[in-house]
């Protein structure tokens, strides 16, 4: 069956003009539609372009200023490990001086203390030094009394603790293994005592139970501690 044609009349083509031309519009306005979001989309990636440029000058800027404190603090902290240097140096003198002044002080009247114990001392030698490489044994007594039986090892502190005391006891233990093994017969007994400027209570009481004497500091000399009821002094 063949197709039947509306006939063309003036009508009719006016009204194909009609359609054609809102068809026309419809397209201008999509057109313009699109070209707005275009113009708000390039809108909104200059904005965000900005914005990121923004934020790498801001990150810059804070990557400097941490690299700025960095170098301030390590500044600071060279300084600070100078100065502990110094301070550690002048607290190494200031306690060596310490300690030779409170050795000055127990070997300046020592001797005559000892004696109203009944020790008497012939002899009074600062800082003698043991070491037997064999035994692996060394040692430094910083004040040794003597009076050819029996000697007295002393161990001067600046401030005497428990633990000093017992590192003494140690050392009087090797001083004894050094002397024996030497081979010569030496049959000279050897007892301990402790001094200190300053001296912990239970330091004191520490070495006493252990049958060492106690040194403290009187006036401008030092005094042995008068020892408690039934106290004998530990030979080694």
């Amino acid at each position: 069956m063949s197709e039947q044609h509306i006939p063309l009349t003036y009508e009719r083509v006016l009204e194909m003009f009609r359609e054609t031309r809102e068809q026309f519009r419809e397209t201008r306005e999509q057109f313009r539609e699109t070209r707005e979001q275009f113009r708000e989309t390039r809108e909104q990636f200059h904005e965000t372009r900005e914005q990121m440029r923004e934020m790498s000058r801001e990150t810059d800027r804070k990557f400097q200023e941490v690299a700025e404190q960095q170098k301030e603090v390590a500044e600071r902290q060279k300084k600070t490990d100078e100065q502990m240097k110094k301070t550690d140096k002048k607290i190494g003198f200031l306690s060596a001086r310490v300690g030779q002044i409170v050795e000055n002080m127990v070997a300046g009247n020592i001797v005559d203390k000892f004696q109203v114990f009944g020790y008497e001392v012939t002899e009074c030698c600062p800082h003698r030094s043991f070491k037997n490489k064999k035994l692996g044994i060394a040692g430094e007594i910083d004040l040794f009394l003597d009076n050819g039986d029996i000697a007295i090892l002393i161990e001067v502190k600046t401030t005497l603790e428990t633990a000093d005391v017992r590192e003494h006891i140690g050392r009087l233990q090797k001083y004894r293994r050094f002397v024996d093994a030497r081979g010569s017969g030496n049959m000279k007994r050897y007892i301990g005592a402790v001094a200190g400027g300053v001296v912990k209570n239970e330091a004191a009481e520490f070495a006493q139970e252990n049958g060492l004497y106690v040194i403290v500091q009187s006036g401008e000399a030092v005094d042995i501690i008068t020892p408690p009821e039934g106290f004998v002094a530990k030979e080694w």
